[in-house]
């Protein structure tokens, strides 16, 4: 198995038990994944810009955000329940090293979007177009998708259900405070994700 591959059953593996925190039996309750995959489409064409009336620069970390959030939807479609993760990783891995491109980033994304609109599928190639559109690299989705999905958890453990969750402290919101968790670690480590929840837990206000 190639290192990519085993970080897309790692992925799977965390998307799978987070998915289960919210309903024990989730793949059976039909929830619309491919809805949230178009929405966030949309969000993310105003964080790229698509006025020609206006000037508009593209906020390119912002989009690459967006995209990790769809991959997250992403593979709640690609989890049946049946097929092993191994078995989803390796076709996800052969989507994604065949990128499918429009003529530039916001055709791409529309391809995504409508494959998600007309179809009700995640299109792994055309997201794969967008990251190259973007300038987005596997091991960036992998950094961004486990220190978000780690952070997700995080939350949950600390009270976000019941509103005790405190968001911001030591000046900085917790995705800030999760940036610079992520930066200072080798996300190559067995135990990236361990790592970053703890790196959350220590800077935590008990």
């Amino acid at each position: 198995m190639s290192t990519n591959v085993a970080k897309l059953v790692v992925m799977l593996e965390m998307q799978n038990a987070m998915n289960t925190k919210v309903h024990e039996s989730w793949f059976d309750q039909g929830f619309d994944w491919y809805r949230a995959i178009w929405v966030e489409c949309a969000e993310m064409l105003d964080h790229y810009g698509w006025k020609w009336w206006k000037k508009q620069t593209p906020d390119t970390e912002q989009v690459i955000l967006e995209l990790v959030d769809i991959f997250h939807f992403g593979l709640s479609l690609r989890i049946d329940g049946k097929t092993s993760f191994a078995d989803i990783a390796a076709h996800l891995h052969t989507e994604l090293d065949a990128p499918v491109q429009g003529e530039d980033f916001k055709v791409t994304l529309e391809k995504l979007a409508g494959a998600a609109v007309t179809e009700k599928r995640f299109d792994a190639q055309a997201f794969a177009g967008c990251m190259a559109q973007i300038g987005m690299s596997f091991d960036d989705l992998y950094r961004g998708y486990v220190g978000k999905n780690t952070l997700n958890f995080f939350r949950q453990d600390f009270g976000y259900k019941d509103g005790t969750y405190i968001k911001v402290w030591d000046g900085k919101e917790d995705n800030e405070h999760l940036v610079e968790v992520v930066k200072s670690l080798d996300t190559s480590a067995s135990d990236f994700a361990t790592q970053v929840y703890e790196g959350l837990k220590s800077r935590y206000p008990a």
